[in-house]
């Protein structure tokens, strides 16, 4: 019997992952909230910074930008974004996010389904620039521990 309950996370409660650049915040995972599907954040960028390109070889990639202007740059192509607008990424497509303007831009991201260990689901395709003092971060974010999914709680196999 699943015994997952509802749990709001305030964006205080999360630790900033900077390692790809900008600020992400992973929110509702498996390890915040037992999600088993896929986890949520939001990804902060002041103007200027981006968050390098990478792919998921495993998740689609959902995006709901909340404030700011930003260029999302598909495999070669470069995209406009701007609030309110919404981007799929499928599975396996290199990406990289600007903030393009003058003001802090905020993006809502959700990735799903979740990759069999949390070191399979992300691939970076770019040197990233290790902003100071963040030498040993993890190189993702922690959203589930590092099991294989079909051993987490229950999962078929």
């Amino acid at each position: 019997m699943d015994t997952t309950r509802p749990r709001i996370v305030d964006l205080s409660e999360t630790q900033p992952n900077r390692k790809r650049g900008g600020d992400l915040r992973t929110m509702l995972t498996p390890v915040t909230v037992g999600s088993t599907s896929g986890f949520m954040g939001l990804a902060i960028l002041q103007p200027g910074e981006r968050i390098s390109e990478h792919y998921h070889p495993y998740s689609e990639e959902f995006v709901y930008v909340v404030e700011g202007r930003m260029e999302v740059d598909l495999d070669d192509e470069t995209f406009a974004l701007r609030p309110d607008q919404a981007l799929m990424i499928p599975i396996n497509m290199r990406h990289r996010f600007r903030n393009v303007g003058d003001e802090e831009a905020r993006m809502v991201f959700h990735l799903g389904p979740l990759a069999p260990k949390p070191s399979l689901g992300h691939v970076d395709t770019e040197p990233t620039e290790t902003p100071e003092g963040s030498e040993n971060l993890q190189p993702y974010p922690v959203v589930q521990e590092e099991v294989a999914q079909s051993e987490r709680r229950g999962a078929p196999a």
